[in-house]
């Protein structure tokens, strides 16, 4: 192959037909709903087991190692590999191996840098031999991440998300499965070293057997400045979530220290849980629908209504059925008990989950219709905020303060809503409403019985019975719609 000469298929190309665009991305879309509901409940069963044989400071210890890497992970690309999934014309040699080149240019670079300030990282956060090693596995886990990009790519551009989730699986599974071995055999931090090696190599080879590519190394100063066109604003707009998130926990670590992190962490990833079920993969198709239909006001506005109601529908009551049974499910597993103190955080984590599940479909919405400005100077109010009140709050009330922080924030979503109000008359109460009250109503029953939930068995039955109380409310809350709510959902009308 000449280095000029396109790759075989460029489904980006406006020539490519749209019946065949469609159909690959509806496969797509079933395609990462079902990679995503079975790595949920992989890492769902994982976490729990983790959670049990771990202790908190070994999970903290995790989280802020974990913390450090991704932070170096944002400076090894500069927004070139988002450039050739969004490039309009055919990808040729050269647009790969000048990505390929320039990422493992910058990958080797930010490793150099990690190894060498070894040692002031240790000093910082107190870190212990084991956490070092953990630091570098997850260090050269970048490295093997950065060879698969290209592979990945190719996947992508050509929709077949089919075969880009079979990796993804397979990383997950062997992962989730490792950590919780080594953490049985009472390995501690060295869990999570040997589970992120382990989990680094199988991702690379899969991805190669499923799509062969040939790394080369090369520069094109034309194909380089047509992809830096695009990467470098795109990756200017993450770069503030960068430093809102992995950056406070880093800044945080030494406030609140690893146990401390280890609470939040504990937290903020159960409070989380039914969005990485549900949210991420809506918003994956809801952002190329918003697109298409920019151009009327009316279906737009149904369509960021629908949206909001699925969401609502499905997350409202697992953040209250959590909330409600996250004590009783404690006491009730001894060696669970141990994650008493993190019971606070995780309600306000939940708190915020609840208002993430309106505010990121509606971010989602304005890039969709071109406010790309708009998201941004949100993004700049919120990494404002975080900056302003966590870092106080955590002296203050310590790992409980950064938990409230993040309930306050969550609050501001109230300025996205006024701003897609603004724009498209969302009816907000009439999406919110049935399901928030639904969910009320079946916290309410949830809590009167929730003295007698003195073993596995009772919880396991009351979460049954608490999703049958949430439909048969829902049910006489918008009797016949809602089964046409659900109807549209499976099979949309022409």
């Amino acid at each position: 192959m000449s280095e000029s000469q396109p790759v075989e298929l460029d489904p980006g190309t406006p020539e490519i037909d749209l019946h065949q665009v469609k159909t690959r991305s509806i496969s797509g879309v079933l395609a990462l709903t079902s990679r995503t509901f079975l790595v949920q409940v992989i890492s769902f069963i994982a976490t729990f087991f983790l959670t049990v044989f771990l202790s908190p400071q070994d999970y903290g210890t995790f989280f802020l190692v974990s913390a450090v890497v991704n932070f170096l992970t944002y400076f090894s690309d500069i927004g070139l590999a988002a450039a050739l999934i969004q490039k309009k014309d055919k990808l040729t040699r050269q647009d790969l191996t000048t990505t390929f080149t320039i990422q493992q240019f910058l990958v080797l670079l930010l490793l150099f840098l990690l190894f060498a300030n070894t040692g002031f990282i240790r000093s910082q956060y107190q870190l212990s031999s084991a956490a070092i090693y953990l630091m570098w596995a997850l260090g050269l886990s970048l490295f093997l991440s950065s060879l698969k990009t290209i592979p990945s790519i190719l996947l992508e551009r050509d929709l077949q998300f089919n075969k880009l989730v079979v990796p993804q699986i397979l990383e997950n599974l062997v992962f989730n499965l490792s950590a919780v071995y080594f953490a049985w055999k009472g390995w501690g931090i060295n869990t999570f070293t040997f589970a992120v090696l382990a989990r680094g190599f199988t991702g690379l080879i899969a991805i190669y057997i499923i799509s062969p590519w040939k790394p080369g190394l090369g520069l094109n100063r034309h194909s380089l400045k047509k992809l830096l066109n695009f990467g470098l604003p795109y990756q200017a707009n993450t770069f503030l979530a960068v430093i809102k998130d992995d950056g406070m926990t880093l800044f945080l670590g030494k406030l609140i220290g690893q146990t401390g992190l280890g609470y939040i962490g504990w937290a903020s990833r159960w409070a989380n849980m039914p969005l990485r079920f549900f949210m991420d993969n809506i918003t994956k198709v809801a952002f190329p629908a918003y697109a298409r239909v920019q151009h009327d006001p009316q279906v737009l506005k149904k369509g960021i209504e629908k949206t909001i109601f699925y969401l609502a529908l499905v997350s409202f009551p697992a953040f209250v059925g959590m909330a409600v049974l996250a004590l009783p499910l404690v006491n009730t597993i001894p060696r669970y008990q141990k994650w008493l103190p993190a019971l606070i955080p995780l309600y306000l984590y939940l708190f915020n989950a609840a208002w993430a599940t309106i505010s990121t479909p509606l971010t989602n919405a304005l890039n969709a219709i071109g406010k790309i400005k708009i998201t941004f100077k949100l993004m700049i109010m919120w990494t404002v905020l975080t900056w302003a009140l966590m870092p106080y709050l955590a002296v203050k009330l310590g790992f409980v303060g950064v938990s409230l922080a993040a309930a306050i924030i969550a609050t501001s979503s109230i300025i996205v809503m006024y701003v897609i109000y603004r724009l498209v008359k969302v009816n907000f109460i009439q999406s919110l409403l049935a399901p928030t009250l639904a969910s009320f109503f079946m916290g309410s029953a949830l809590l009167v019985i929730t003295p007698y939930l003195t073993s596995l068995p009772r919880i396991i039955v009351t979460i049954f019975a608490g999703a049958f109380i949430y439909f048969i409310s829902l049910y006489l809350l918008q009797g016949k719609q809602l089964f046409l709510d659900l109807k549209n959902l499976i099979k949309p009308n022409r």
